[in-house]
């Protein structure tokens, strides 16, 4: 299971000193509206695209539980999952183009609602990219305002409690804080876990580029510069607003370890480590073994494995350090998601859905609902939806474990 970290007793006094907003309606798709903006690790267009029907990487197929609707404007990057003191899942996903969030049921995948509009004040983002929650906290990188911003998650009090009638209330989102903005350039993906009760670190990587080819893309600078690929943080609660700390940057320099086109980080405590998604295709796209405190094993998995473009990273795992990491390949068609022993980093076999495809970011929650009592793991889909596996049919479809014990 995912660590966590007591942050209810906090939220009244932090909700009472927070900037707030409500969440707005969906917005309907406009296939019509273009996603032109580039990402520093893009190649050639569309008919260079790889194609997972014309790769032969062998994978099983898993058909999604369902896919969100489609938002095509929004350029969707990245999800991830509170879930409500009552057990209900809600499912965020950064909309790039949009600068808000995304909220759906995690159930069933309905749009539910909105959060936050084009800008820098809290509240407020430009180009949202990675994101993660923790506890009752959810933390999301923008690339173009260069920080990493907080936000609380709570449920409004019930409208009524007459037997029988539905519960329509979604949660409230409220910019408690941000931090970053001194030593971030142009970051991109990150890592959050509790240090203890009341500290949290968070580590995000950052994409600063040396400039752009004839081409339009954007070159990583030479190896001796790329020291600074992870910035780490550290956040005290117990006051009325977070305090962030900035700790140190990372990354290795050398050829076989450096970070060339990061994004995607995800850890592992009990077994010391860091996995960290190379998505540079010139060099060769894969996944980095780190240490926890930033040193790199001398081992990069997948280089044999990943045909397209190594993106997002999640970890299934149980108290006695054993479980499975997930990394996607992100072929255009339909995505392919690499699944390793947690410890060994073994190659246990792939699974790719019948819809989903170029996906970025992913989330795995371990801690399930009703609809997926034994979890569940969401994938972006091309740049407008989320779709739903549950781990029930990815378990069978591999021989994994669908819980750590029973």
């Amino acid at each position: 299971m995912r660590p966590t970290v007591c942050v209810s007793a906090l939220l009244p006094v932090l909700l009472a000193l927070s900037a707030c907003a409500t969440p707005e309606s969906p917005r309907a798709s406009d296939p019509s509206k273009p996603l032109v903006e580039r990402e520093p690790d893009e190649r050639g267009g569309a008919d260079t695209d790889p194609l997972l029907s014309r790769s032969g990487v062998a994978h099983q197929v898993v058909e999604e539980a369902f896919v969100t609707p489609a938002t095509q404007q929004d350029n969707i990057d990245s999800p991830a999952v509170w879930r409500a003191p009552n057990g209900r899942l809600w499912l965020l996903a950064t909309a790039k183009q949009g600068g808000a969030l995304t909220i759906y049921d995690g159930d069933d995948g309905r749009a539910v609602g909105r959060f936050g509009r084009e800008g820098d004040a809290l509240g407020e983002f430009r180009r949202p990219n990675g994101i993660a929650v923790l506890g009752d906290l959810a933390f999301v990188v923008e690339r173009d305002n260069r920080r990493v911003q907080v936000l609380s998650l709570s449920m409004p009090a019930a409208a009524s409690r007459e037997v029988g009638v539905a519960d329509t209330r979604t949660p409230q989102l409220r910019a408690l804080m941000s931090f970053g903005q001194q030593q971030l350039q142009q970051p991109y993906g990150l890592w959050v876990r509790a240090l203890g009760p009341q500290q949290i670190e968070v580590i995000v990587t950052d994409a600063y580029m040396a400039g752009e080819d004839a081409d339009g893309n954007e070159i990583p600078p030479p190896l001796e510069q790329l020291g600074r690929r992870m910035q780490r943080y550290r956040l005290q609660l117990g006051a009325a607003t977070p305090v962030a700390q900035h700790v140190a940057a990372f990354g290795d320099t050398s050829a076989a370890g450096a970070i060339r086109v990061p994004e995607s980080i995800w850890g592992d405590p009990a077994n010391d480590r860091l996995l960290i998604a190379e998505e540079d295709l010139s060099t060769g796209t894969a996944v980095r073994d780190y240490t926890l405190d930033g040193r790199y094993r001398g081992q990069t998995i997948g280089q044999d494995l990943f045909k397209a473009q190594a993106e997002g990273i999640a970890l299934w795992q149980c108290e006695d350090g054993s479980g499975y990491w997930i990394a996607t390949d992100q072929f255009k068609d339909r995505s392919v998601f690499h699944v390793f022993d947690r410890v060994s980093l073994r190659h246990l076999g792939a699974f790719a859905g019948k819809t989903v495809g170029n996906t970025d970011g992913v989330w795995l929650q371990q801690n399930g609902s009703v609809r997926f009592p034994d979890g569940v793991f969401y994938a972006v889909h091309d740049d407008q939806a989320v779709g739903a596996f549950d781990w029930r049919g990815i378990a069978q479809a591999l021989g994994l474990r669908s819980r750590c014990s029973g």
